[in-house]
This record gives structure tokens, sequence and C-alpha cells, in this order.
């Protein structure tokens, strides 16, 4: 890794998510789902840091809650020196640009009203002095650079596949020079071939422009390729970060191993003798977690312990965390 990657770009202290639930029949007052519960993490610049986790745990709302397209209920989100957890609209303008995001869903976040032209001016005319022209200009190199055409900008998002319009968003994350983007299950609707372009892609523009990347994912072949170092999130907490390498030859939480067991072999004489980790038990309510460690209802290691006291994240091993009772 280089020097510049050990500078953080951004340190997440404490950082949690809730949201209320309204009063009615089944809930009762003042309760609380808790997406992010507690989270304290960073990320170096020029790095990939992906996250990993069931759907439900957390993970596109721990990212939308750092790009502040969510308000945080508690904790501090330090992006280059500062905490912008705390700053109104007003404040926030200059990092608005310095921080943009990849969004699942190639066909809703392009709007289908507006050309391709126009999705990807929008940014430049709110953030940049930019003339008509030069912002003309700039849209054909950003498409061009995405794998796409300059003839392009005049086409809708209907004209194009789901493939071609997730580098449309890209293009348009790209337009503003950010410094930081969120890759919010970005390929996770693509075919898988089209997902290998995307990822080859985003690295190249990475390495080109100096991007640091959250790349969230349920796809743990593909985290792996792409990640520096990666967390293992559970419902609503990181459970286990590490470098992308030994988490995968090393895995120490239980959760972390049960997940990478899942992933599938492609040589069919050695997925039969590979064991399978399978994660029993109930997976606990979000609104009633209790204490103690929340994965210890499908713990096969679980002790008295793991019920009454929630484990601390501590490294076990150089730049290897984890959140568990065994490890202590």
């Amino acid at each position: 890794m280089s020097d510049n990657k050990q500078q953080k770009l951004i340190e997440v202290n404490h950082l949690k998510k809730y949201f209320p639930l309204k009063s009615s029949f089944l809930h009762k007052k003042d309760q609380y789902v808790k997406a992010v519960d507690d989270v304290t993490f960073h990320i170096n610049k020029g790095e990939t840091f992906g996250l990993v986790g069931e759907s439900g745990c957390g993970k596109s709302t721990l990212g939308r809650t750092i790009n502040r397209l969510y308000d945080a209920t508690e904790g501090e989100i330090i992006f280059d020196g500062t905490d912008i957890a705390k700053l109104k609209a007003k404040e926030l303008q200059p990092y608005r640009k310095r921080m943009q995001i990849i969004f699942q869903d190639p066909y809703s976040s392009l709007n289908p009203y507006m050309n391709v032209g126009e999705i990807i001016d929008e940014p430049l005319e709110i953030h940049t002095n930019l003339s008509k022209k030069e912002r003309s200009e700039k849209i054909g190199e950003l498409l061009e650079k995405v794998g796409l055409k300059k003839q392009d900008m005049e086409k809708f998002p209907y004209e194009f596949s789901g493939g071609q319009r997730q580098r449309i968003g890209i293009a348009r994350a790209l337009s503003i020079n950010p410094e930081f983007i969120l890759c919010d299950e970005a390929i996770s609707a693509l075919d898988v071939s089209i997902q290998a372009q995307v990822i080859n892609m985003l690295e190249d523009l990475q390495e080109e422009m100096g991007l640091t990347y959250l790349f969230v994912a349920h796809d743990l072949s593909m985290v792996r390729h792409i990640s520096d170092r990666i967390g293992v999130m559970y419902l609503g907490r990181i459970v286990e970060i590490s470098d992308s390498n030994d988490l995968y030859k090393n895995p120490l939480h239980p959760y972390t191993k049960a997940l990478l067991s899942a992933i599938p072999i492609p040589d069919p004489i050695k997925a039969q003798s590979a064991s399978i980790e399978s994660i029993k038990g109930e997976l606990p309510s979000p609104l009633d977690i209790g204490q103690g460690c929340r994965f210890r209802s499908r713990c096969p290691f679980a002790t008295a312990k793991c019920a009454e006291v929630d484990p601390e994240m501590k490294e076990v091993a150089s730049g290897h965390f984890v959140a568990c009772h065994l490890y202590e």
C-alpha cells in the first residue's frame, strides 16, 4: 500500500442511524429500527473499502449516512478533517461536490425525461462555473471515458442497456471530479459479464483520478477482487475488518466464515468435498436486538457471556479486527 493510502480520508466514529416507527396497534411508541448501530471504522485515501453482509444488515444505510443522504442519529463522520455529520445543508454544499454515489438500479436512478447530456450536465451546472459549451465538451469526454460515445448525449435512458445505463450513472458521478464515491450495490443489477467490465473500468478510473471507493455489495467474490480492505456487517454492526486477502484466507468471526463458505466453487469435484457452514437459528428482530452479541442466536460457539456482553472490536493481528468473545 502506498503512503497515500495510509492517509485517512473518512473516519466514522460511533455512528448510529435509527429510523423511528410510527405508533400503531402493532408498534409501541418510541420504537426504532437500528439500521446502523455504533459503527466505527475508517477509509484511507485512494483505497477501496468493501462492505459485505446479508440483505438488510445496514450496508447501504451506512454508506448513505456517510454521504449525508441520511442524517446521522448520533456519531461523527469526519471527512478530510471535518465532522460533516452535523453540518447544515448550506455548509454541506462544498462536500456534496467531493462525495458522490453510484446507485444500485441503473433503471430508476436516471430521469427518463432527460437525455444523457442533461443528466450529466445537472451536477456540472450546480457545482461548477463552466459555460454551456465547456460543460458540453466535458460531457463528451466523460462519455468516452466510461466507454460510450459523444453522440450518446442526445439519447434518452430507454435507448441503452442496463450496463450502458450504469456507465451513464458513473459518468454523472465523475462529472464534478469527486474524491470519494459510494458504490451502492453498483453491479448487482447487471449481468455477470457486464459486472466484470464495470469493475475493471472502476479500477482504471480509480488509478487515473485518485478516487476513494466505499464498495457496498453482497457478491463476496467481486468484493475480494476490487477491495483493499473489507468490513463484514451484521445487523447494524461491523463485526470484522481486515485486508482483503487475509479475510478470505483467515476469516475469524463465525459469521464471516459462514458467508465465505457459501461462495459457489466453480470446480464440481472440489465443491462436493467443500464444507458449507450454514447459518442456523433465527435472525433477531431489529426492533428488539437486546443485550449481548447480536449473532449469538445463530452462532454455534455462543456461550452465556455472549448473551450478556456485547463484544468489542479488537485487533487480533496486524490490521485484522474482530468483535467476538472467542478472541479475547
